[in-house]
């Protein structure tokens, strides 16, 4: 143990990763398991985020790792614009027949962002491959203040200020944003829901108009927001809305479910809760577990239709693309999903997230709302309950409350967000169990978040700084 404190120590000194943070060494992990991360200082802390909504069935799983290891003693690699492995063609046909063959084939890539950058160019080739081809078809629209990708151009399609502000001069410039819908944020006094829908569907329909006619791609969002905003389902009716619209200006609908699809919502595709089926589905994060980095595309029929009969391929490549190891883990992850029942799982403990994080936390005075989906919810936190005024940007709530609970004797690991409200202010914290968590783990990350929360405002009053008058 003293010699592991050493290595920390040493490396903190000297470390030669390029980090998040420069002047910051992290908590070193010797070791993994279940809800559990094992520090070097000798800590357990409980993974209650999965990292970022990632580690899906838990750390140190049996069967994933033992995939891995078949697919490495066999085809570890190979390069997909000469060959395919059955991991790779299994992995596809699986994730297909989960959407009731509704969608028609799977990219596998290695990164949410790079596949959300494959998808736009995917909606662009679509236009250059109809019988009558639409070249000028260049626009996307997304929404504020949401977030896409780290890669310059999906950077640029999404309106998340805070992460575009160091890039905007670089960023491409073919897009546009619309209102997020949010309902905490958005919906107006005496508004009701179905108006606000009707509102914001209005809102995007005036967008499109905005550009000359058959000019715009594609619509492109998360159907319960991710990080920018911190788990914001759409009320029912807005998707359906938005397809229409898509529809009416000839556009496509691309649905970016990386961070709350493949089941962390409830259902394997977020989308079979809306009422709606995308022309094109981005995934990533919970698909492989955490186990490899892997990240997919799906298209529907109709896309898939226009390529078979246009040029019959897709101008995109990559290095590890259907990368055979990373496919043989993500397959596994989706028997192991199906076979233990844990789409059922996520809806029960869910629903035991939601209703404990209510009973504990909803009536502190910095909690604005407790909100989210299957096991995909977050707190957002406030200066002013009944205003909803957020706290300070230079407080940083967010990451100051994951950095307490971080420490002893809290231990739990919660996912900060900032710029909630706009993309510059605004504060939550995210919570995203594994699928197979236990209502005894349930109640342990409740219990905990809900100290960490009365501590953190708790340690600022006691410092003499109202939280309520900052």
């Amino acid at each position: 143990m003293q010699r592991s404190l050493k290595a920390q120590a040493h490396a903190s000194s000297i470390s030669a990763v390029l980090s998040r943070d420069l002047r910051q060494q992290a908590p070193v992990i010797t070791k993994s398991s279940g809800i559990y991360y094992y520090t070097a200082d000798g800590r357990r802390i409980i993974d209650a985020c999965g990292g970022s909504a990632v580690a899906c069935v838990g750390h140190d799983n049996a069967r994933v790792k033992t995939a891995v290891r078949k697919q490495m003693d066999t085809v570890p690699y190979c390069h997909s614009q000469f060959f395919t492995t059955a991991a790779s063609e299994e992995l596809a046909a699986t994730v297909i027949d989960s959407t009731k063959g509704r969608m028609a084939r799977l990219l596998t890539l290695s990164s949410g962002s790079e596949a959300l950058e494959a998808a736009l160019k995917l909606a662009r080739q679509y236009y250059l491959e109809l019988r009558n081809p639409q070249p000028s078809r260049k626009h996307f629209i997304a929404r504020l203040p949401s977030y896409h990708g780290a890669t310059l151009t999906t950077l640029g399609i999404g309106g998340h200020l805070g992460r575009r502000g160091p890039f905007e001069p670089i960023l491409p410039t073919n897009s546009s944003r619309v209102s997020q819908c949010n309902t905490y944020r958005g919906l107006g006094d005496g508004e009701s829901i179905e108006a606000y829908v009707s509102r914001l569907v209005q809102e995007l329909d005036d967008e499109f108009a905005r550009f000359p006619e058959g000019t715009v791609c594609a619509f492109v969002a998360e159907p319960v927001t991710g990080a920018s905003t911190g788990t914001v389902p759409a009320p029912h009716g807005y998707f359906d809305g938005v397809k229409r619209v898509c529809e009416k200006h000839g556009a496509l609908l691309i649905l970016d479910e990386v961070m709350c699809g493949m089941g962390r919502t409830g259902t394997m595709h977020a989308w079979e809760q809306e009422n709606v089926v995308p022309n094109i589905q981005v995934i990533g994060k919970a698909f492989g577990a955490g186990y490899v980095p892997i990240s997919g595309v799906l298209i529907d029929r109709e896309v898939n239709r226009v390529l078979e009969s246009g040029t019959s391929k897709f101008s995109h490549g990559q290095s590890f693309q259907a990368h055979p190891s990373a496919c043989a883990a993500a397959l596994e992850v989706q028997n192991i999903i199906k076979e233990d029942g844990l789409l059922s799982n996520v809806r029960e403990m869910g629903s035991r997230l939601a209703t404990s994080l209510h009973t504990a936390v909803a009536s502190h005075s910095n909690v604005g709302e407790i909100r989210g989906r299957g096991l995909f919810w977050s707190i957002e936190v406030v200066r002013d309950k009944v205003t909803k005024e957020p706290l300070p940007l230079e407080l940083s709530a967010g990451y100051s409350i994951h950095e307490l609970a971080m420490q002893e004797p809290y231990n739990i690991c919660l996912y900060p967000g900032k710029g909630t409200v706009d993309g510059v202010v605004g504060d939550h914290v995210l919570i995203a169990p594994p699928y197979n968590v236990t209502p005894a783990e349930i109640d342990m990350i409740v219990e905990r978040v809900a100290t960490v929360l009365s501590d953190f405002f708790s340690f600022k009053q006691n410092m003499g700084v109202n939280v309520r008058q900052w």
